[in-house]
């Protein structure tokens, strides 16, 4: 049923019926990466024909719109290095005791660059991890480049990226047609714009959060009112623990306490997204003329009742901005599993955990891969579909979208298809905490019994999503049907032979 909805997106639902390369752009790329996913499946060494497949699918991918460079070279090139990083699996080791802030950081180089990456699971990761993995992943392919290219399918992506090269310096430029109106600028507010759309579009996929934010906030508040009632003081948590550790230098110290505090990380990664997105909209707002030249566009008047409305409308939005960025990224962390304070391998909590306890852990243990084997029963289907994927992944996609919208002048909802088909395909399923007849068998003494498949099997969210995109559909194609209009200069003359204009994404 996902495959259904996102074909029913609206943006790309609409452009379906005129004549635009978006709809089979977005086909021959989501073909380019059901391939890729049967390769990271393959169990032999891959032949010469799925190796000319990659590039066949990626040179057409090309010729459709350039900017899919980005997505068959820098996504799924991406995930193939991760993939043959993840193969690699370096013998493991005991995490010594780190007196240093260097000889911590000398240890999981060292161990970065024999190919063991930070990868935790979106879910289990804090934005430690975040970092780590962002550093990691780079140290591991440059010190491994040679089992990259020549164990893997890397070489393919290599191909097409040279292939794409060759046709710039041969056109003289990445664009094909107009190149005047279609220079590559620098336009980072685009990163900001997304994450609006996003929410608008998939409104009915942050049901959970809200839910989750709503009886938070519940509790809080009416913890805090009992505690205060019965005059009873706020405790804080204190663990024997801490008085034991040996002595730590200053910097290690910061280090593994920033590490280890997941609500210190989220204040500074909110203070910095919201001066981040305040930045952006102070030095790189980019209005480009076609988005204020052609009332037809929807575009056009978000822009002009938004922020062309009042230069402070422009920096009030940057908390939304912020709201609807978090708000895309708990939903690929998925609302099935327990989040950990912080990651078992990391810096932050290794060292802690070496200084407390007089048998460290070992390090570069093999790690469970949702990928790792394929769903044997209904019931392995259901949990892969609702486990989130890996911070690698999600890292990779945030660069390719970063790289396909940054370089657009020009604000266009059909530039957010595929962005917004990658991000949905990786939000896991979800099901409500309700529960099932079985367990509750159990819970009476009585033996559970199999469930067959039916509606409790299916994300609720997917019937309102279809909803929701139905309604959006239908009132698009009504008003671009029955709601024509003309251009008319001021004097009321007809503009453009008197051709009938209609409204449109």
């Amino acid at each position: 049923m996902t495959g259904f909805n996102i074909a029913l997106f609206p943006v790309m639902f609409f452009f379906s019926g005129l004549y635009y390369t978006d709809i089979i752009s977005t086909f021959v790329v989501l073909g380019a990466y059901i391939n890729q996913l049967r390769r990271l499946g393959r169990s032999h060494t891959e032949s010469f024909t799925e190796s000319a497949l990659v590039v066949l699918l990626g040179v057409l991918a090309l010729c459709m719109r350039q900017t899919n460079i980005f997505w068959v070279v820098v996504f799924m090139g991406g995930i193939e290095v991760v993939h043959c990083l993840n193969s690699l699996r370096p013998q493991p080791v005991e995490m010594p005791h780190f007196s240093t802030l260097t000889e911590q950081v000398e240890f999981y180089a060292w161990r970065y660059s024999l190919g063991e990456i930070h990868d935790p699971p979106l879910n289990q990761a804090n934005p430690i991890d975040l970092v780590l993995c962002a550093i990691s992943i780079p140290i591991a392919a440059v010190c491994n480049l040679r089992s990259i290219l020549l164990r893997s399918g890397g070489l393919p992506h290599l191909l097409v990226l040279f292939i794409f090269v060759g046709f710039v310096i041969v056109n003289g430029g990445v664009v094909l047609g107009d190149k005047s109106n279609h220079v590559a600028t620098l336009h980072l507010a685009q990163l900001l714009y997304i994450w609006p759309l996003f929410v608008f579009f998939s409104a009915p996929l942050f049901i959970p959060q809200t839910l989750n934010v709503a009886t938070s906030a519940y509790r809080a508040a009416f913890n805090s009112a009992t505690s205060r009632s019965a005059g009873q003081p706020l405790k804080t948590k204190f663990h024997p623990a801490n008085q034991q550790a040996p002595k730590q230098p200053p910097a290690l110290k910061t280090i593994n306490r920033l590490g280890s505090n997941t609500a210190l990380q989220t204040c500074v990664v909110t203070a910095g997204a919201l001066a981040a997105a305040v930045a952006i909209v102070r030095f790189n707002t980019v209005v480009h003329p076609f988005t204020l030249a052609d009332n037809r566009h929807y575009m056009f008047y978000v822009f002009r009742y938004s922020i062309l409305r009042a230069p402070w409308v422009r920096y009030a939005l940057a908390p939304a901005y912020a709201v609807c960025g978090w708000l895309c990224w708990t939903a690929l962390r998925g609302y099935g599993g327990p989040r950990r304070a912080t990651s078992d391998t990391s810096p932050s909590s290794g060292s802690a955990v070496a200084s407390s306890n007089p048998s460290p852990p070992a390090v570069g243990k093999e790690e469970e891969k949702s990928t790792a084997a394929p769903a044997t029963s209904q019931g392995d289907a259901a949990d892969a579909a609702g486990a989130p994927p890996p911070t690698s992944t999600v890292l990779v996609l945030l660069l390719a979208t970063a790289l396909s919208l940054m370089t657009a002048p020009l604000v266009e909802p059909r530039y957010f298809i595929l962005p917004w088909v990658f991000w949905r395909l990786h939000v896991p399923a979800w099901r409500p905490p309700f529960p099932s007849p079985s367990s509750l068998s159990q819970a009476r003494g009585r033996p559970p019994a199999p469930e067959p498949p039916g509606p409790a099997d299916v994300d609720p969210r997917l019937v309102l999503e279809l909803l929701w995109f139905a309604l959006i559909n239908a009132g698009t194609m009504y008003v671009f049907l029955a709601k024509p209009f003309y251009w008319r200069a001021a004097d009321g003359t007809l503009l453009d032979d008197g051709r009938v204009q209609r409204f449109m994404w």
